[in-house]
């Protein structure tokens, strides 16, 4: 539209003048100060109050009169509220596509000149004053109108921008899709672009999908292309193939919340490029139904199916099922839709949703009781849909405080206003067992985690209003239930809710839709300084015994600026008008009064107030008595509990009669006769039948109901009847499947298949029914049958030949006769002749596991020519084409079962049977029903046993069994009739079968099937080599061996003492053993000692000595009950001689250790110190036991080295030496005996000894190291002791050294070194030193060579010269004192030696100052080594410091001495 503003102008402040010409400016400036201009201004807006639309220009007559302008702004249509928001725009109703200022179109204007209208109108201005005048005029109005125009759109937007500043909580508000992404066909090869339109505040954050996994451009940015401008995003996929046909998600979040969006894109292919693999798409409909995609009539079955669960509030749950869709094409997906009664459910923080390819999961993240209700998964395919459900139920969380309640649920928010919100929750089930006090309710502004109670008294009224809300902020609530025992946990928070008008949130999230030629009328503008009306409809909308709230609506002439409210109220009788809230106005049309006394009744009003004043009250409302309107609903009644399954029953109620606003029911149930209550549903439902699962099969339950509502729960209900929990019996369903087995000329032989549901009975029999069909039309039903039939084939007699009949067949259980199963095909009454058998018949599986199952049929009724002589199993699976079939044995079976093996696992799979006889195969029995090989879990298998008296016995278990399951054993799949060779017990969920005399006869196929569960059943194969097996088993039982752990031993004891034993593997109290030696029965007595523990099994005979007559053949024979054993031992010969000696020396030992004894004999030890440790461990000593050492016979006095500790005797050699060989003793003994030990430390001994010292100090030595001296190199290694008989070896290049004068080798304390004088080029190389331990040796090895010899050989050369300059250098031998003490007039000479080589300069100095040699002082240096210092004639003046100072080019040296003169007595005297 030319007259509405453009996008990016609506919001720039410098929209205002900016733009404007200078001459503008200057008019507009000029008009502003006019006096007609503000009448003209005043007037405007006083027309446009009136009119009560807020319009930014003039149309109409008045324009008309205004004359054209050449540059004038382009008029605004938009409409604002009270607060200067934009809520949509105000358009004219007639539009040009040119605006003049005159208003009218080029053309119109073209004609009114034209017109003698416009001829007559310029004739009135005929003078020029007065046209320009008229001109003038119409200026100015122009000008005015668009100063009028400008001046508005500015206070509109500074408004607006200053709003969003101070309350930008109050626009924040959660995404919202404008335009919603589109669904796409496309071509594959081309490109296709998904948009939409988001907005919200703050801006929402947008993230696309495929198929719920997150699109990354970056990853793929040849493939996908993500744009987002102006609130506008797309998704552009590039050449689009089939495998982009998906389910596309966009999702916008924001700080408030996220919303999500969907759109497919299905790619199709030319008929060139299909996919060989999948069949050819077609084109319309046929006649059998609706085209599916690719011409494909999709099957879908669920299994693997989630039964009732049960979970705690907390935990996280799985639900999943594994879906099966047939034909299974590449790539192709199915709608997984998931629901919880009947809601359907999207992904969020608390649901997480995954389909693999054929399994659908759905994850209850964290379990709260909102949570429980009856899941339905939806599988939908071009084809239709198929569902499944099942009951999920969600307990409370163990309570922090015992018997505390628990936590409320499904927490709501209503009726959500500027500042007060309505809190609404459910009471829960269980109250901890005492009633529940009230709730508190919390709240938690959004952004923060702070929780802030909103009550501080519980309230019990299950909905409350929460105040003191800050306008435009979002808040969180939480309810917890309080008893006397504690608080419960809190309930799950509540979505998020603002608080702020529902007038300004439905604006805040309307979308700003394009123009749709409607007008929008505005209410007007705020009028300043006008006291507001009254309010108008004044009401009391709810009123508990806590609070009341009023409602109301605003007074008509709300146009006035900042309108609040005050709230009064009245005693009921008085008149007397109390303001409620007197601080702080409400600004919300809603109120909740407190603190009112219960049972008064009061009336209130509302005043209106804004800047200008307080308006006059409301009309007062009727009396309200403070009080619960909502009464607790009465209690249900008529509980009637109804079997259902072994673990649930249905319980239904009468509702409860006088219930309002009923919220729903809770059912709980008992144990008959324990008083313990538990509830059935934690969620209250809202009909008047529910299913209570989880019972335990067998027990008896009562019931009972209540109601609950807003104010509360109602009564219990009265318990209803006992009620067994068992599967509820009912009539089975139709049988299906009638078949013609054979055909006479008057009869015909039927079958059919058993009812899928059997009703939870045995079914007892069948009645079949039968009816002519003439010319296509059916006659009357007649009874084939009036007795029953067990069997699943029946011949149906009295038939006309070449007549038609379709039959029926209805089954019966104890329950009653079930309903009939539709009419069969048609069939003809005529003999058959053919010459192949007919159809087997009655196709059973049984034992079905992963990889296997067995097939039971009865053979055909009609045998054809010949007898039948075997049969061909076909296989196929459940989805495949008829060609699909295939054989299963291609050798014809003459049995009439059949174990299928190598099934693939999981695999849905159909059978059907074959006969043959010598004309061929016959007729194909109709396929069973699919079969999934799947071992199901708790599946168990027959095992045999022997017990301990020889019975073999089957045995099989089966978990599943209800009340009314019966085992059935079968031989070869024949139930069994004759028990002479077998018995049959059954007990619980156990049954046996057992051979009464086993034997060929009994060999053969023991199968067993358990009735009335899901197929258990399974079968043990007693073979000709199993049976045999079986019979030594219980051969070895009937006769019984005792098992031994050990043979029967001997073994020596204490004092020689010979012990005969062995152990029995088991033995009972009755157990008896005879010992035999020689065929002749021991017994107890002195020479004898005979023992048998029958706990331990352990079976002894002790003799104290050996003679030559005990040789020979000891044997134990061992008895208990009817088992028997025995073990022999034969000593004789040798073997018995080398006992009886051996029992003989412990004998002797035993004698020996009865004094002081060697527990351990003298031994030797070296420490890691190299010392030598002699010791020995001693026994049975005394304070008076003497332990002497000797050497060589001499003995060894007690000293330092001699020690005794803790029964061990040593004494320790320091540094051992040769002078340390010897042999030494150690002897103990005191008045109870003697006892030696000797150590021959000598030749071998004595060197074994050194060896292993030596191999210590090896050990001990380190790394062999370089280091340089003056005459060479030197390389060395320390120990940390050294022995001078320790031999070393030092090694040049693996060659032993052969030392001279320049390369020696010695020892220096601990320190073993090889000295290289003069080293060389030649002496580089690998170095080793090897030390002799008499075993392997140790060696250790350093590389003189490379860089190691470079620094060596440099470090020697500079240490040499070292040495050379020090033994060169100037050098001061001696001679010279410190201090000369001399006599006035005395001659003092001193002399002292000088070394050098050269010979040094030699240079004298008194007090630091060089002397010379003169008369009185003579300096002599004579042969180059002494120098000599003479005074002849010493006086007081030569007193002083003097040095001698020798000095050569390798160094200088000093020596000083101090010269003291002293005078005489007697010369002094003379002086005085």
């Amino acid at each position: 539209m030319s007259g509405s503003l453009p996008f990016y102008q609506k919001h720039h402040r410098h929209y205002d003048r900016d733009y404007r010409s200078k001459e503008t400016v200057s008019k507009l400036s000029q008009y502003q100060a006019s006096s007609r201009y503000t009448a003209g201004s005043s007037t405007s807006a006083a027309t446009s109050r009136s009119s009560g639309l807020n319009v930014s220009t003039h149309y109409g007559l008045e324009a008309s009169r205004l004359s054209p302008i050449l540059k004038r702004a382009k008029p605004t249509y938009l409409a604002v509220d009270k607060d200067h928001q934009i809520i949509g725009y105000v358009v004219p109703i007639f539009r040009g596509s040119q605006e003049f200022g005159t208003g009218f179109s080029s053309r119109e204007e073209a004609r009114v000149r034209d017109s003698s209208e416009y001829m007559a109108r310029r004739d009135l201005f005929t003078s020029g004053m007065e046209m320009e005048r008229s001109e003038q005029t119409s200026r100015r109005e122009a000008i005015r109108e668009t100063a009028e125009r400008i001046s508005l759109n500015k206070r509109i937007h500074e408004h607006g921008v200053h709003f969003k500043r101070m309350n930008e909580d109050s626009l924040m508000h959660t995404p919202e899709f404008v335009i919603k992404p589109r669904s796409h066909t496309v071509w594959e090869k081309q490109c296709v672009r998904l948009h939409c339109t988001v907005r919200g505040w703050p801006d929402p954050r947008v993230v696309w999908y495929k198929n719920n996994v997150a699109i990354d451009p970056v990853g793929h940015g040849d493939k996908y292309k993500l744009e987002s401008k102006y609130n506008m995003h797309s998704l552009e996929i590039n050449r689009c193939d089939f495998d982009d046909t998906a389910q596309y998600r966009v999702s916008a979040m924001n700080s408030k919340g996220e919303l999500s969006s969907f759109a497919s894109v299905v790619v199709k292919r030319f008929k060139g490029d299909m996919d060989e693999s999948l069949p050819s798409p077609r084109r319309g409909s046929t006649e059998d139904g609706p085209v599916c995609e690719y011409g494909v009539n999709f099957k879908t079955h669920i299994v693997d199916k989630f039964g009732v669960t049960f979970g705690r509030e907390g935990e996280t749950i799985s639900l999943g099922c594994t879906v099966i869709i047939s034909p299974a094409l590449h790539r192709y997906q199915p709608e997984i839709q998931w629901y919880r009664d009947d809601v359907l459910l999207s992904p969020s923080k608390w649901y997480n949703m995954h389909w693999s390819g054929d399994h659908a999961t759905m994850t209850l993240t964290h379990l709260n009781k909102e949570d429980e209700g009856l899941y339905t998964l939806r599988v939908t395919t071009k084809s239709g849909y198929e569902t499944y459900s099942a009951y999920v139920f969600v307990r409370d969380s163990e309570a922090e405080v015992e018997r505390a309640p628990g936590a409320p649920l499904d927490v709501r928010c209503l009726d959500a206003n500027k500042d007060y919100i309505i809190v609404t929750w459910k009471q829960p089930a269980v109250d901890g067992g005492d009633s529940i006090l009230g709730y508190f309710v919390d709240r938690c502004e959004v952004g923060t985690t702070h929780w802030v109670q909103c009550n501080d008294t519980p309230v019990k009224f299950a909905r409350f209003p929460v105040t003191g809300l800050v306008e435009g902020r979002s808040y969180m609530f939480r309810v917890r239930a309080v008893n006397q025992n504690g608080m419960s946990h809190p309930s799950r928070v509540s979505e998020p809710v603002a608080a702020m008008d529902p007038s300004d949130r439905a604006r805040i999230r309307g979308a700003s839709a394009p123009w749709t030629g409607q007008i929008i009328v505005t209410e007007e503008e705020p009028a300043e300084g006008i006291v507001p009306g009254r309010p108008l409809e004044l009401q009391v909308t709810e009123a508990t015994k806590n609070y009341v709230v009023l409602s109301w609506k605003p007074p008509g002439d709300k146009g006035l600026e900042g309108v609040m409210y005050y709230v009064e109220k009245c005693v009921a009788g008085s008149d007397t008008w109390q303001r409620v809230n007197t601080e702080i106005p409400v600004k919300s049309p809603r109120f909740a009064l407190f603190d009112l006394a219960e049972g008064n009744s009061y009336s209130f009003r509302v005043r209106c107030c804004n800047a200008a004043g307080v308006g006059e009250p409301s009309d007062p409302t009727e009396a309200s008595t403070v009080g619960d309107k909502l009464d607790i609903p009465s209690a249900p009644s008529k509980v009637v509990p109804i079997r259902n399954t072994d673990t649930s029953v249905v319980v239904s109620w009468q509702a409860s009669s006088e219930a309002k606003e009923l919220v729903g029911y809770y059912i709980e149930a008992s144990v008959l006769d324990s008083n313990e209550w538990e509830p059935c549903n934690n969620k209250p439902v809202n009909v008047t039948r529910f299913i209570c699962h989880g019972l335990t099969t067998g027990e008896k339950y009562v019931f009972r109901v209540r109601a609950v509502n807003a104010a509360g729960l109602s009564q219990f209900s009265p318990e209803s009847e006992p009620v067994e929990v068992k599967a509820a019996i009912a009539s089975p369903a139709p049988p299906y499947g009638i078949t013609v087995l054979e055909c006479v000329f008057d009869s015909m032989v039927l079958s059919w298949k058993q009812p899928t549901f059997i009703g939870g009975a045995d079914i007892t029999g069948y009645f079949v029914d039968y009816r002519e069909v003439i010319d296509g039309v059916t006659g009357k039903w007649h009874e084939a049958n009036i007795r029953s039939i067990s069997e699943r084939a029946y011949r149906v007699s009295d038939l006309k030949e070449k007549r038609k009949y379709q039959f029926q067949v209805r089954a019966a259980n104890m329950a009653g006769v079930g309903i009939p199963s539709l009419p069969s095909d048609t069939f003809l009454c005529e003999e058959w002749t053919i010459a192949v058998p007919g159809p087997p018949h009655d196709l059973q599986v049984r034992e079905v596991r992963s990889d296997s199952l067995v097939l039971l049929w009865k053979p055909p009724v009609y045998q054809g020519r010949d007898p039948v002589n075997g049969f061909y199993i076909d296989i196929k699976e459940a989805d495949a084409p008829v060609e699909a079939w295939k054989g299963v044995n291609t050798k014809a079976t003459e049995k009439t079962f059949f174990k299928i093996k190598n099934l693939k696992e999981g695999g849905n799979f159909v059978f059907r049977v074959r006969a043959q006889n010598k004309a061929g195969v016959g007729q194909t029995s109709e396929e069973t029903e699919p079969v999934i090989a799947v071992t199901k879990p708790g599946t168990k298998e027959i095992a045999v046993d022997v017990d301990d008296d020889g019975i073999i016995s089957l045995n099989f278990e089966c978990c599943d069994t209800t009340p009314d399951s019966k085992f059935v054993w079968s031989k070869d799949y024949e139930e069994i009739a004759d028990t002479s060779r077998l018995t049959i017990e059954t007990k619980g969920n156990k049954s046996k079968t057992i051979f009464n005399t086993p034997a060929e006869e009994d060999i053969g196929i023991y199968s067993c099937i358990v009735t009335h569960t899901d197929g258990a059943s399974s079968s043990y194969t007693l073979s000709e080599e199993e049976l045999k097996r079986l019979l030594e088993v219980s051969h070895d039982h009937k006769f019984p061996v005792i098992p031994l752990k050990s043979e029967l031993a001997v073994e020596l004891l204490e004092k020689g003492k010979v012990r005969f034993w062995l152990q029995a593997d088991k033995m009972s109290a009755n157990g008896k053993v005879d010992y035999i030696f020689n065929d002749n029965l021991i017994s107890q007595g002195d020479k004898y000692k005979l023992n048998f523990d029958k706990n331990t099994g352990v079976i002894e005979m002790i003799m104290d000595s050996l003679t030559p007559a005990d040789e020979g053949t000891f044997t134990f024979k061992l008895q208990d009950g009817k088992a028997t054993n025995q073990s022999s031992l034969v000593l004789i010969g040798d073997v018995f001689k080398e006992l009886q000696k051996e029992s003989e020396f412990q004998m002797k030992e035993w004698v020996r250790k009865q004094g002081p004894h060697f527990i351990e004999y003298l031994g030797y030890e070296v420490t890691p110190e190299c010392c030598v440790v002699l010791k020995c461990k001693v026994g049975n000593m005394k304070k008076d036991t003497s332990a002497l050492w000797y050497k060589d016979g001499h003995e060894i006095k007690a000293d330092e080295n001699l020690g005794f500790t803790e029964g061990v005797l040593k004494l320790e050699i320091a540094q051992i030496s040769k002078k340390d060989s010897g042999v030494y003793e150690v002897v103990l003994k005191d008045d109870r005996g003697k006892d030696t030990s000797t150590l021959n430390l000598t030749d071998k001994g004595f060197k074994d000894l050194m060896n292993e010292v030596f191999s210590f100090i090896a050990n001990s030595s380190t790394p062999l190291k370089i280091t340089s001296t003056e005459n060479g190199i030197r390389l060395y290694t320390f120990v940390s002791y050294y022995n001078d008989l320790l031999q070393v070896t030092w090694h040049y290049k693996d060659s032993a050294i052969s030392f001279s004068d320049r390369i020696k080798s010695g020892v220096v304390g601990e320190q073993l070194w090889l000295q290289i004088s003069e080293p060389s080029e030649k002496d580089m190389g690998k170095y080793a030193i090897e030390f002799n331990d008499g075993k392997g040796g140790l060696r250790r090895t350093v590389e003189l060579s490379g860089q190691a010899f470079d620094d060596a050989f440099a470090e020697f050369q500079r240490l040499k010269a070292a040495a050379i300059a020090e033994r060169s250098r100037a050098r001061v031998a001696g001679g010279l004192p410190d201090v000369v003490t001399i006599q006035e007039g005395k001659a003092l000479n001193l002399t002292c030696n000088i070394s050098g080589d050269p010979v040094p300069e030699v240079t004298w100095l008194k007090n630091d100052r060089e002397i010379t040699s003169d008369e009185h002082c003579i300096l002599k240096f004579e042969s180059g080594k002494f120098a000599s210092f003479t005074i002849t004639g010493v006086n007081i003046s030569d007193s002083g410091k003097y040095s001698i100072l020798v000095k050569n080019k390798y160094g200088t040296e000093s020596g000083d001495f101090t010269v003291s003169v002293f005078i005489s007595e007697e010369a002094a005297s003379k002086k005085k």
